[in-house]
């Protein structure tokens, strides 16, 4: 495609720029009133005790819905990067692109959401090519924490953009090949218009560290222990998964997978000819009668999740792994940031049913992380040699930290760009010139509402100022025909003040209410039930200081 003198090259993010997580990219080239846009992955990410009943968020796609989009690709399976795309194709239409483990997943994914059969997903070789034109995208090999993730060189009339996704510097990967260094050395050679680029660890000095250490080191804990054996890590990393499975060979142990995660990673990986010189893993029923010093569960639930094979194994409850004192659980994963507390409960918990716990802070070695740490990071502006760096896929201080740096590295432009941002990456000097509807979705009770919607609004003042039922009845003249009933739900009481005594002060303060209301008044039930809520929330603020919701049911006789 030839370009004009109206043409722009342009990159958006409308998530994973000022948060880590819930990746969504675009890039679009043209005019613009006329603009064709690829997208870089559709990802998610996930609730916490801000957000009660809410355990998936994803971007809000709204600016691009009815846009010219010509495909979405996809660099790598992690959740934050393909998580949404059940919840958002529909919005986008638009075929997929992925390598043949990340298109397995997507697969997974689309059909849990009732999409099979409507998406067309387009499998690309590692190292592949697609043209969406004026878009010639190349896939560059790098390595990271899952299988076969990529970088995207995205050519264009206006110039080259390497679209770096999630990367390190991996000498020994364990599984996958090397980072293509060739490939981003000839890049810089022809002339990187723009490089976005991870920024998760800019903060850290050195380098992330190689799986194939980790593999040694677990090889190395595995086979000094006795007793059953749970090891908790991300089901995505599956360099780490298969270390753990050869570790566990080496010390005569037979593996059982605990989680569903586990069990579709690990069915993509064969698909693709990973893990396929291992032996078969053990069933639930096999598990049960295997003897403990033959033993080791692989499971989810690393990061504390409630609901995930680990936290069952602690509270007791799981249906085929039972571990107690003499046993072992290995933490081979990083604590996310906001999981601290879930994942202190998880190891208190499995403490107290006598198992030893083991985590990289006294074991160093058994985990690394999969994003680049400063020295990479200079590497790979050596490499590279960008004109523009745009950091991405970081909180606000990384990608400011980020910036600095690759001003060090002296790159002559840099852009801090946060969700919603649209920049202007040709022609001209690098600028943001717009700023463009982006937030958040929640996908709460299996909808997708808004992020500060009514529903999650009074769920949230309910978590933490309660809740007032409060009932009774008026005759046609608007008298009270019933006493009033007052219950209180996640309200205090104690010995000197019984709840119910409380709620029956309530009870006199709402009736002193209605009685003071005359004439019109009297036939509104909104305005009755203003009347009892303010009365009501006044008198809570006084005893327990706080203003709970207060519904009303006012029934008439």
């Amino acid at each position: 495609m030839s370009k004009s003198k109206t043409d722009e090259l342009v990159f958006l993010p409308l998530g994973g720029s000022n948060e880590i997580g819930m990746n969504l990219n675009a890039y679009g080239f043209g005019p613009a009133n006329d603009r064709k846009w690829i997208l870089v992955d559709v990802g998610v990410t996930f609730g916490d005790h801000t957000t009660p009943g809410v355990d998936v968020i994803v971007p809000d796609p709204t600016f691009l819905e009815g846009e010219n989009i010509l495909g979405i690709v996809l660099t790598h399976a992690h959740e934050d990067h393909i998580g949404a795309l059940g919840w958002l194709w529909p919005r986008l239409k638009a075929p997929l692109y992925a390598t043949p483990f990340t298109a397995y997943l997507i697969r997974e994914k689309l059909r849990d959401a009732g999409l099979g059969d409507r998406v067309k997903i387009h499998e690309v070789p590692l190292g592949g090519t697609i043209n969406l034109d004026p878009f010639h995208i190349e896939m560059v090999t790098i390595t990271h924490s899952t299988a076969e993730p990529n970088g995207l060189a995205i050519t264009t009339p206006l110039g080259l953009v390497l679209h770096t996704g999630d990367w390190k510097i991996d000498n020994d990967p364990v599984v996958g090949e090397r980072t293509d260094i060739d490939t981003i050395r000839r890049l810089g050679d022809e002339g990187i218009l723009a490089m976005v680029c991870d920024s998760t660890n800019v903060f850290v000095e050195g380098t992330a560290g190689s799986e194939g250490e980790v593999r040694d080191a677990l090889a190395e804990l595995i086979g000094s222990l006795s007793g059953r054996i749970a090891v908790g890590c991300f089901a995505s990393n599956v360099a780490r998964l298969d270390s753990v499975v050869r570790a566990a060979e080496a010390a005569g142990r037979r593996v059982a997978l605990a989680g569903r995660s586990m069990h579709r990673i690990t069915a993509a990986a064969k698909s693709v000819g990973m893990l396929s010189d291992i032996k078969p893993f053990l069933s639930e029923e096999e598990a049960r009668r295997w003897p403990a010093d033959q033993l080791l569960y692989l499971c989810t639930g690393s990061q504390g999740e409630s609901r995930a094979a680990l936290s069952r194994v602690a509270e007791g409850n799981h249906p085929f792994i039972k571990l107690g004192k003499g046993d072992h659980c290995i933490f081979s994963s990083r604590m996310i940031p906001g999981n601290e507390l879930a994942i202190g409960r998880l190891q208190d918990a499995l403490s107290e049913r006598g198992v030893r716990i083991y985590t990289d802070r006294d074991h160093p070695g058994i985990h690394v992380s999969g994003h680049p740490c400063r020295d990479e990071l200079r590497q790979m502006y050596q490499w590279a040699r960008p004109q523009i760096a745009i950091p991405t896929h970081g909180m606000r201080r990384h990608i400011a930290e980020h910036a600095l740096l690759a001003k060090e590295m002296q790159v002559p432009e840099t852009v801090t760009p946060r969700n919603g941002d649209m920049v202007r990456l040709a022609p001209g000097p690098a600028a943001i010139i717009d700023e463009v509807p982006s937030g958040r979705l929640f996908v709460d009770g299996g909808m997708l509402v808004e992020e500060m919607g009514e529903a999650l609004r009074e769920r949230r003042h309910a978590a933490s100022n309660g809740l007032i039922l409060v009932s009774f009845a008026l005759d046609r003249k608007g008298k009270l025909a019933s006493s009033i009933d007052v219950r209180g739900i996640g309200l205090p009481g104690d010995e000197d003040q019984p709840l119910g005594d409380l709620l029956d002060e309530l009870a006199e303060r709402a009736e002193d209410a209605v009685r003071k209301l005359k004439g019109e008044a009297l036939e509104d039930e909104m305005v009755i039930e203003q009347a009892v809520a303010r009365t009501l929330k006044k008198a809570s603020q006084g005893i327990w200081d706080r203003r709970p919701i207060v519904e009303t049911i006012v029934l008439r006789v």
